[in-house]
């Protein structure tokens, strides 16, 4: 008994599911059996289709800056009235809405005019659904690939004005209106719509602001047609932290060991010459990379592209005063004289400005002589620097000694050739001595020269350095999107 009740319900039940089949194909055959798809749903050929469209962002692909390319995945929303679809759920069993293929309804054309990969329909043909009253909504999704200009004036701390042009292929302003849709409010939703839930947030790029307009304007000529378009701009900003830590900093501190140069000795050259052209090189490849990355574009330089070319710049200049430091280092008085104003302002006005002073002369202790020799060396000074005369030397000893010295005065007086002869070597040493002492002070000099414009130099290298990066980073910091009188697209 049990199992018979059962199988009258199972059979009950099969019997009201191909009902409700037949129903929708009894609707199907109502509506589509005399239904033309290449017409106009208008009753008269002056009427105009009232278009509804929304369109929904789901993932911001991909900017690619090198084919000023952007990639978009959206759902596109278009809602119309065909009043040859028009039926009641009333006559067929309760069915408020029939799927049906896309091609056989009529449809706008709507395309995306502004793509660059020549794919102007959707990615998937969907079904379209068909409401009581005549109401026909269609959301097929896309993948677009469109233009973008890139502006790279400030790269990587820029924003782009990206847009999203869409508009019917075959029909005229005439035939066809663009309305935006409304949401639940009743409010026209003039922008692009992005759910927080469903859309993949890109790592590169932040979008920031994606208003939609709708453009009417006239034709090419005065008897071509008005043409119709919506726009959808959507203003992105650059996340520049990829860039910061993997090209920036490292820039900034290789290019910072350009100025230790400075802290090598003013004779060495070679070595601050070979620092200053390593820090280049690697610049040099810094700017390599930023170029694969850029479009090719004369019209304006990336912020990086002028940092790096400013410290490239200084990195030369750099080299030069290298140069002309080692030039007046290793100087000395048989090539150039130093004047008395040169002295003055290298040797005393830049140290006393840099806060720096020569390193103080030591005092020279005179060495100790024995009793027994300072007989001999009375007149010593007077004997060798004034009067060079054997006669002074005899002088000295009788005045010294007495009169029992007279017959050995007497006695080197008649060798008074031989003692001239050793008086005017010890001479010519002593003079070479001194000259060689006054030559090596005046290296000395041309070296603490070297060693003050050294000093000088880096000071203002080290100023250029730091107030030109400053500024040129602070411009990329202050290049922030406009304040635009639209909403944010994703609400906080």
């Amino acid at each position: 008994m049990a199992r018979a009740l059962l199988s009258g319900l199972l059979l009950l039940g099969l019997l009201g599911l191909d009902e409700g089949k037949n129903e929708e194909l009894n609707l199907y055959h109502h509506l589509f059996d005399n239904y033309d798809r290449d017409c106009r749903p208008v009753r008269r050929p002056e009427d105009t289709v009232t278009i509804s469209l929304k369109v929904t962002l789901t993932n911001l692909i991909s900017l690619n800056e090198k084919e000023e390319t952007l990639t978009t995945n959206v759902w596109i929303g278009i809602d119309w009235h065909d009043y040859r679809l028009n039926f009641s759920k009333n006559d067929f069993a309760g069915a408020e809405v029939l799927r049906v293929p896309s091609e056989l309804v009529w449809l706008p054309e709507i395309v995306l005019e502004n793509n660059i990969d020549g794919q102007f329909g959707v990615a998937y043909e969907c079904n379209v659904l068909v409401y009581e009253g005549g109401y026909v909504s269609w959301l097929p999704p896309a993948i677009y690939r469109s233009t973008c200009a890139v502006e790279v004036a400030y790269f990587p701390f820029d924003w782009q004005n990206c847009s999203l042009i869409f508009r019917s292929q075959s029909y005229t302003a005439e035939e066809v209106e663009f309305v935006f849709a409304v949401d639940d409010d009743g409010k026209p939703i003039n922008n692009i719509d992005i759910d927080t839930e469903a859309f993949t947030e890109n790592g590169e790029w932040a979008i920031d602001f994606c208003p939609g307009e709708i453009r009417r304007y006239e034709g090419g000529s005065a008897d071509s047609p008005r043409e119709t378009d919506i726009i959808y701009t959507l203003i992105i900003r650059r996340k520049p932290l990829f860039y910061v830590i993997n090209i920036i900093v490292p820039c900034v501190l290789i290019s910072g060991l350009v100025l230790l140069a400075y802290f090598l000795p003013a004779q060495a050259g070679g070595q601050k010459c070979t620092v200053s052209i390593n820090v280049l090189l690697a610049q040099t490849v810094f700017l390599f990379l930023i170029a694969q990355k850029i479009p090719e574009t004369s019209l304006s330089v990336p912020l990086l592209g002028r940092y790096l070319i400013f410290v490239m710049v200084v990195a030369t200049l750099i080299v030069m005063n290298c140069v002309i430091v080692l030039n007046v280092s290793l100087r000395t008085p048989t090539t150039h004289a130093a004047s008395p104003r040169l002295r003055h302002v290298f040797l005393e006005l830049l140290p006393r400005l840099l806060g720096s002073s020569p390193p103080p002369e030591a005092p020279r202790a005179a060495p100790a002589r024995r009793a027994s020799s300072v007989g001999i060396l009375l007149r010593a000074e007077e004997l060798i620097l004034k009067k060079p005369r054997s006669e002074l030397v005899f002088e000295g000893q009788r005045h010294r000694h007495g009169a029992w010295t007279a017959p050995l005065c007497q006695s080197l007086g008649a060798a008074a050739p031989e003692i001239r002869s050793c008086v005017d070597a010890v001479n010519f040493v002593v003079e070479s001595t001194r000259d060689q002492e006054a030559t090596g002070e005046e290296v000395s000099d041309w070296v603490r020269m070297g060693k003050a414009l050294d000093n000088i130099c880096f000071c203002a290298a080290l100023v250029l350095f730091s107030v030109g990066s400053s500024f040129i980073f602070l411009g990329g910091y202050f290049n922030q999107v406009p304040q635009l009188p639209y909403p944010p697209c994703i609400q906080p």
